[in-house]
């Protein structure tokens, strides 16, 4: 079998800023193609409140601020309409829809019966889940699907590097800087070599003469060397959120 596993905090964004007074329609009608066309197992993850146990750590990370409230009013009205379709959904509050996502992603992984774990969202910060061909993600809006080498060919680095990665880069969309003067070609030069930031040498003289302007770049993570790992922990999905305890769950 395989699992689809949909972001619909952004399916329901899209769809507002489309059709804004039809925005819950749009997204089950969206959902009941994907049944029609033959998906069999899935699950939705929400942020029934955007505010997360992120926004204690870090009080810069996004909050509610500034969504419109007619969109807000329209999750619960979401997660009422998908139950009653007999879909599975998770309306996150302490946790985010990503980290449900991912900790579904995982444990569907698990399961010897799954063929393929789709994770359906263009949301960079779940590239992070991203394993070969079994786990990939799917952009519904343009059919592109990544598996771990698109990942790879997008970012400069492998999964396992993206909350590195954001972390030196930034993530506008949820609020933390990154490192001053880290852009996405030094963050993927150093972390296509060094992985994690702790495996960065110290001393930039040990760097890999390919990196270019290594005494800038290590001068200036040593000086937000406490912030970096507070974005990393900020971008690293969870995996132990509360979704199923088996993929049968899932089945429409």
């Amino acid at each position: 079998m395989d699992v689809y596993l949909i972001d619909g905090t952004y399916e329901l964004f899209r769809h507002y800023y489309a059709v804004p007074g039809g925005a819950v329609r749009a997204v089950v009608n969206s959902i009941m193609s994907m049944i029609r066309g033959g998906v069999t197992h899935l699950g939705v993850a929400t942020d029934h409140v955007i505010e997360s146990f992120r926004n204690d750590l870090y009080p810069g990370y996004k909050t509610s601020e500034g969504v419109p409230e007619d969109l807000l009013a329209q999750f619960p009205v979401l997660e009422a309409a998908l139950e009653a379709m007999g879909v599975v959904v998770w309306p996150m509050v302490e946790f985010e829809a990503d980290d449900a996502l991912a900790s579904a992603a995982a444990r569907a992984a698990c399961d010897s019966r799954v063929r393929q774990v789709v994770i359906c969202t263009p949301d960079k910060d779940l590239s992070q889940c991203i394993d070969g061909a079994r786990i990939v993600q799917l952009d519904r809006r343009t059919n592109i699907v990544r598996d771990e080498a698109g990942v790879i060919a997008k970012f400069g680095v492998s999964p396992r590097s993206i909350p590195d990665y954001l972390a030196v880069v930034g993530d506008s969309a949820d609020g933390f800087p990154g490192v001053p003067g880290w852009g996405k070609k030094a963050a993927a030069a150093v972390l296509s070599r060094y992985p994690h930031l702790e495996d960065i040498p110290k001393d930039w003289r040990n760097w890999h003469p390919s990196i270019r302007n290594a005494p800038r770049l290590s001068k200036a993570l040593t000086a937000s060397w406490d912030d970096a790992l507070l974005f990393r922990t900020l971008a690293t999905l969870r995996t132990d959120a509360p979704v199923f305890d088996s993929v049968d769950e899932l089945r429409v």
